[in-house]
C-alpha cells in the first residue's frame, strides 16, 4: 500500500516538508510504503503552460493514480497555499483523488492562516474526487523550528496531533492495523473456564 507524500512548498527545505517527512517516519513504522513527489522539482515551463502531456507532468499524475493514499503538504501564503502545488493540482485530471484518502497539512507565519486549509485546499482536493478527506493540520512558524544544526524539529503538541493523524490515515486510508493495544485473537484461541 502506498501513500504519496506531496510536497507543496517551492523552497527547500522547509517547515512543510518537515511536517510530511515526519509523516513519513510514522507512516514507516506502520509498514507503509512511502513514496514521494516534490512539486518544485517538476520542469517550470510544463507547469506554466499547462502542458498535462508534458512526461515528466504524466509521470507525476500517473504516481498519484497509483497511489492507496496521498498527503499533501504546502506553506500558506496570503492565506492561501502555494502556487506551485495550485498549478500541479490544476493539471491533474478531475476524479485524479477518486476512491483515495488525503490528509492536508499545511504551515504559516501565524494562526490566522490555519482556516486556509478549510476553505482554500479542501475544496480542490474535494473536486478532485477525494474519498475522504482528514481533518487538517495546521502548524505555525513557532511548532516547526530549525535547530543549529540546520533541521527542523516538529514540537510535542504537533507531533501528537500528527501521531492522531496518522493513526487515521492508516486505519481509516490504509485499512492497517492498530499501532496500539492488543494484537487480534482468534476465536479458536480463546479459553474460558466456568
Amino acid at each position: 500500500m502506498s501513500v504519496l507524500l506531496i510536497a507543496g512548498s517551492p523552497t527547500v527545505p522547509s517547515r512543510s516538508s518537515a511536517l510530511l517527512e515526519a509523516v513519513a517516519q510514522r507512516l514507516a513504522g506502520r509498514g507503509a510504503r512511502i513514496e514521494r513527489l516534490a512539486v518544485r522539482d517538476l520542469p517550470a515551463p510544463a507547469l506554466l503552460q499547462g502542458d498535462a502531456e508534458h512526461p515528466a507532468i504524466r509521470q507525476a499524475a500517473d504516481r498519484v493514480a497509483q497511489a492507496r493514499a496521498v498527503v499533501v503538504a504546502t506553506p500558506v501564503y496570503k492565506a492561501a497555499y502555494s502556487g506551485v502545488l495550485k498549478i500541479f493540482l490544476d493539471l491533474l485530471q478531475q476524479a485524479a483523488l477518486k476512491g483515495k484518502t488525503v490528509l492536508p497539512l499545511a504551515t504559516g507565519g501565524s494562526p490566522h492562516h490555519m482556516l486556509a486549509l478549510d476553505y482554500a485546499l479542501r475544496p480542490v482536493l474535494q473536486s478532485l474526487a477525494a474519498r475522504l478527506i482528514l481533518p487538517g493540520i495546521y502548524a505555525t512558524d513557532g511548532q516547526v523550528t530549525l535547530t543549529p544544526e540546520g533541521a527542523y524539529q516538529v514540537h510535542h503538541d504537533l507531533a501528537q496531533r500528527l501521531d492522531d493523524a496518522v493513526d487515521t490515515l492508516a486505519s481509516e486510508g490504509l485499512r492497517l492495523p492498530a499501532a496500539t493495544g492488543f494484537a487480534p485473537v482468534p476465536f479458536s484461541q480463546v479459553r474460558c473456564s466456568v
